[in-house]
């Protein structure tokens, strides 16, 4: 009989490889990868300030909510400073260290915040943050990752089209009347969005490596599009689905476990060439 947390595990394993494994590749072939790095301090910056409102309103859920608000607003606020001349890694730039000051200053009013509290296992939640906790997945946890993953979906499949004009030509898809513009603030905005909803499962310390990795393996492997896509989904399952087999006999945090995988096979794949 398998636990019933490794089921959970696998079913939020298999949603985050499909939202992984198509979004990797848009990453990959329109230069978004430094836009993950801003995700990381947005993500941080925003679970920060959903701890100290979480702690003064008595409601820990505020957590994810204030984070996944605050990622919007960082990736919106990169696409604005784009739209006013500056390249895309300036303005992830520019935003990432900004968001990085506020997040020291965060931690400071947060243990502030806590001196006045009961006791707050700080460290196990921030570590928990960090690092992920796939297994310690509630079926709330997974009801909402199922629910707003398909969401993203659904959206992704509708625009994913355009999403592969945009990554290559631009200003072709606005010579033929394409609002190219919004193309590109919903690509970010669905980045961010995918960001918040899995951080919690794969961690945010190796959320960067396992939304660049597999589509990078895949261009490397392809240049048709389908299979770069579809080698990308089927990189993504197999090592979200063999990190946490590895993980329930070794104990190790599958993300973990996952982010070495990748590393291994991306590594190889250099070598090779």
């Amino acid at each position: 009989m398998i636990p019933e947390f490794i089921l959970r595990a696998i079913l939020a394993s298999i949603t985050i490889s499909v939202l992984l494994g198509l979004l990797s590749p848009l990453i990959n072939m329109k230069g978004l990868a430094f836009l993950t790095h801003a995700l990381f301090h947005a993500l941080l910056f925003g679970a920060v300030l959903g701890m100290i409102l979480g702690l003064i309103l008595n409601n820990l859920s505020l957590v994810m909510v204030v984070a996944t608000l605050v990622t919007v607003l960082v990736v919106l606020t990169i696409a604005e400073l784009e739209r006013f001349g500056f390249s895309p890694d300036s303005a992830v730039g520019i935003v990432a260290s900004f968001i990085a000051g506020l997040t020291v200053l965060g931690f400071g009013v947060l243990y502030k915040v806590m001196a006045g509290r009961p006791y707050f296992p700080l460290t196990e939640n921030v570590v928990s943050y960090l690092t992920g906790e796939l297994f310690l997945l509630t079926k709330e946890n997974l009801l909402t990752l199922t629910v707003f993953g398909f969401i993203i979906l659904l959206v992704l499949l509708l625009f994913y089209r355009d999403f592969l004009y945009i990554s290559f030509d631009m200003e072709g898809v606005e010579s033929y009347g394409g609002n190219s513009r919004f193309y590109l603030v919903l690509l970010y905005v669905l980045v961010g969005l995918m960001g918040s909803l899995i951080v919690q499962s794969v961690g945010l310390v190796t959320l960067q490596v396992v939304a660049v990795l597999p589509g990078a393996i895949a261009l490397m492997v392809s240049e048709d599009l389908r299979q770069i896509v579809l080698t990308s989904l089927l990189v993504t399952l197999a090592v979200q689905l063999s990190s946490v087999v590895i993980a329930y006999f070794t104990s190790i945090p599958p993300s973990g476990i996952a982010t070495i995988i990748l590393g291994i096979l991306y590594g190889a794949l250099l070598l090779r060439k």
